[in-house]
Formats: structure tokens, C-alpha cells, sequence
């Protein structure tokens, strides 16, 4: 889906929150990543394949796996 270079994370990579947002409805609390991904405002994720990430707060999980 993503054509940027270098490409954005893919929908399934730990830090697919990074990739551009294609479209962006703040008003409703959402926005489209280029990766697939919904991302909502409380942090919360709908993947493209239908599955969800519950909201999460704090350290994003790949800063501490270092």
C-alpha cells in the first residue's frame, strides 16, 4: 500500500504507528495510515486485517525492547 521512500512500516512491524497518515479525521478522533492501519486518538489500532490493538500508554512497545 505504502509507496514512500524509504517505505513506511508495514502494518504488522512494532513501530507501524510511524508511518504517514494518508488521511486524518480529527474531529471523529481517527486517522488512515499508509500501512492500512486506523489509528484512534486514545491509541488504540484496527489493523487491515480486521484485528484490533487495545489502547496503550507509555513507552512504545519497540523503545523497550532495546
Amino acid at each position: 500500500m505504502c509507496q514512500h521512500e524509504p517505505s513506511c512500516p508495514s502494518a504488522d512491524a512494532t513501530d507501524r504507528e510511524a508511518a504517514r497518515v494518508l488521511v486524518s479525521h480529527p474531529e471523529q478522533g481517527w486517522s488512515l495510515l499508509c500501512n492500512g492501519v486506523i489509528l484512534f486518538e486514545d491509541t488504540g489500532e484496527l489493523l487491515p486485517d480486521g484485528s484490533m490493538v487495545s489502547p496503550h500508554r507509555g513507552p512504545a512497545p519497540h523503545a523497550t525492547a532495546a
